[in-house]
C-alpha cells in the first residue's frame, strides 16, 4: 500500500479491481476521512480536496483537527528490556525518553 502526503497528513491509495476505482483514507487519525477516483492522478486530487475540506469543517465546527502522528506511542516490551534501557539512561543522565529515541534514529539510519 502507498501512503500519500500534504499538509502532514497521510492517506491511503488502493485499489479496487472489483470496483475498478482508486480509494483511501486519511491515516492515523481518529476521525474517518475518505476519497476515491477513477484514476491514480484523480485520487491525488481527491485526497488532497479531503484534507482541506476536514480542515475547514473542523474550522467551520470550531474544533481541533486531529494531526497524526504526533511523536508520542506506547510501545510493550519485556520487563528485562525496559529495565535494560532505564539503567543506561540513568548512566547517561538522560530520560529514558532520550535513549529510546537514539536507538530508534540509529535503527532507521541503519536501514537507509
Amino acid at each position: 500500500m502507498s501512503l500519500l502526503e500534504y499538509k502532514g497528513y497521510l492517506g491511503t491509495a488502493e485499489l479496487s479491481q472489483a470496483d475498478k476505482v482508486f480509494h483511501g483514507k486519511l491515516a492515523y487519525i481518529r476521525d474517518l476521512v475518505t476519497y476515491e477516483s477513477d484514476t491514480a492522478a484523480g485520487l491525488m486530487r481527491a485526497f488532497k480536496e479531503a484534507v482541506d475540506d476536514y480542515l475547514s469543517d473542523c474550522r467551520n465546527e470550531s474544533r481541533e483537527p486531529d494531526r497524526p502522528l504526533k511523536g508520542q506511542f506506547n510501545v510493550r516490551v519485556r520487563p528485562e528490556l525496559h529495565h535494560a534501557y532505564a539503567k543506561l539512561a540513568e548512566e547517561r543522565g538522560v530520560s529514558l525518553n532520550e535513549v529510546v529515541t537514539e536507538m530508534l534514529e540509529a535503527a532507521l539510519e541503519e536501514r537507509r
